[in-house]
């Protein structure tokens, strides 16, 4: 029996061992990711850094999806919204961020997102204030009420000073977006000929590497 038992945890080893090594062999540092001189986190996170505004984001986002579905139980995933794009003022996408972590607060994060990225790119529509957002939110079954204490929240507020410590922090690796940052330490690169599968794939096996 303890034969068999030693087997069995060995057969459901194999696999993972296999992706890893497939992974260790199919990405290579310089081409598709760079190691960036940071101290690593001490825990798995994957951390997008991205704009309402940028076309690209909003394309991006099946991608996310993706990352989300494939990543390891243990690996955070989280999105921080800059606010140095020229698409817009900086005091907007300050809105947008706090909008954000509004939605973040109530645990409907992605659902808003969304809202807010279809507001922008598919209806064409213009947002100048947090006003504007907050309609947008109540539009999709938002409370205003929640979302104007939620507002002024010590914890809304505490979210907001993270978001602009990991902007400031890395904003020297940040020359556009979406841009990609994992486990503090690493930072994907895509090439042309990398589909959707490869950079979620791409992005899980980084947020794997110590």
């Amino acid at each position: 029996m303890k034969k068999f038992a030693v087997l069995f945890v060995m057969a459901m080893l194999l696999p993972l061992t296999a992706c890893a090594q497939e992974g260790a062999a199919k990405w290579k540092e310089g081409t598709h990711y760079t190691v960036l001189d940071e101290e690593a986190t001490k825990k798995p996170v994957i951390t997008e850094y991205f704009s309402f505004w940028c076309p690209h984001c909003f394309q991006f986002e099946p991608i996310v999806k993706q990352i989300k579905e494939k990543k390891g139980e243990n690996t955070k995933f989280e999105k921080v919204h800059v606010n140095f794009m020229r698409f817009t003022g900086p005091d907007v996408q300050d809105a947008a961020t706090h909008a954000m972590l509004i939605a973040r607060a109530m645990k409907q994060e992605d659902a808003m997102n969304t809202a807010v990225f279809n507001y922008i790119h598919k209806q064409r529509a213009t947002i100048t204030n947090l006003k504007d957002l907050r309609n947008i939110f109540v539009v999709n079954g938002v409370d205003g009420a929640e979302f104007d204490k939620l507002s002024t929240s010590f914890g809304v507020n505490n979210m907001i000073r993270k978001n602009q410590q990991l902007i400031d922090k890395n904003r020297d690796y940040l020359s556009g977006v979406p841009s990609f940052i994992i486990n503090g330490k690493y930072q994907p690169k895509f090439t042309s000929e990398m589909t959707f599968d490869d950079i979620a794939d791409l992005i899980v096996w980084l947020s794997e590497q110590k």
